[in-house]
């Protein structure tokens, strides 16, 4: 009788460790689809005037690090400072900044 008991209890364990398994693979996929980037590497002639004129306005001594593009005609632009220091900011098709969150 107690072979018959250990052997029940060590069943329900493999079991319900195979169950626990599975589902924390399934967790784990589910946070790698959730940090996908939304924005794609261009070339600094693909900027609209407006949001050049506004670079020259707001980071006259800065250069341009690099530019990337959305789907919604947004920009994220990284701005190397006059320091060296590096600031990332968003802007959209026609010149007005905005904060990511």
């Amino acid at each position: 009788m107690k072979n018959y008991t250990l052997l029940v209890l060590l069943t329900f364990g493999i079991m319900f460790n195979a169950v626990a398994m599975t589902a924390s693979r399934i967790v784990e996929t589910g946070v790698v689809i959730n940090t996908v980037d939304e924005f794609v590497k261009i070339k600094s002639s693909e900027l609209t005037p407006p949001v050049i004129e506004e670079i020259l306005k707001q980071y006259p001594t800065s250069k341009l690090g690099g530019a990337f593009k959305n789907d919604k005609g947004e920009f994220k632009l990284i701005m190397v400072l006059k320091s060296g220091t590096r600031k990332t900011v968003y802007i959209d098709q026609h010149g007005n900044w905005f904060s990511k969150k």
